[in-house]
This record gives C-alpha cells, structure tokens and sequence, in this order.
C-alpha cells in the first residue's frame, strides 16, 4: 500500500517560512544568554599563556632540528658505505 505523507503548516516551506522571524530571535536571545556566561582571561593570564607557548615551540624546534640533523646525518653515512 501506498503510504501518503501530509504535511502540517508547520512542515511545509510557507509554514517554515513564517515561523523564520521567531526563530532567528530565539536564536539571538539564546546568543545574548550564553555570551553572559562567557568569562575572559586577563591581561596576566594571557602573559603567562603566551610565554609557554613560546617556550613549547622553541623546544620543539630545536629538538625537531636535532632529530632532522641525526636522521640526515646517518642517511649521509648509510650512503657513503653502500657504494
């Protein structure tokens, strides 16, 4: 058997249409209502933030340049001793 979908006002594309202004204002006081739960860092805390991620990076360099020099150096030597 065949099976009909009807649709409510509420499903078609007019239905959903209309109820587009509700939406977009529910939308926008949950936005209101969630940025008031938002904290920010302070000027401190961000300092503090930004030196370890300085410091992180230069370890990690330099610890991935050493790691590239060995690997390369010991593809160097591999290849001197094969020929």
């Amino acid at each position: 058997m065949a099976k009909v979908a009807i649709m409510t006002d509420e499903q078609s594309p007019a239905g959903r249409l209309k109820q587009l202004p509700g939406r977009i204002g529910g939308f926008l006081s949950d936005v209101r209502n969630e940025m008031r739960k938002v904290t920010f860092p302070s000027r401190k805390e961000v300092q503090a933030t930004t030196v370890v991620v300085i410091i992180t990076v230069i370890i990690f360099g330099v610890y991935f340049f050493v790691i590239d020099q060995a690997i390369g150096s010991g593809i160097q030597w591999v290849l001197r001793h094969t020929k």
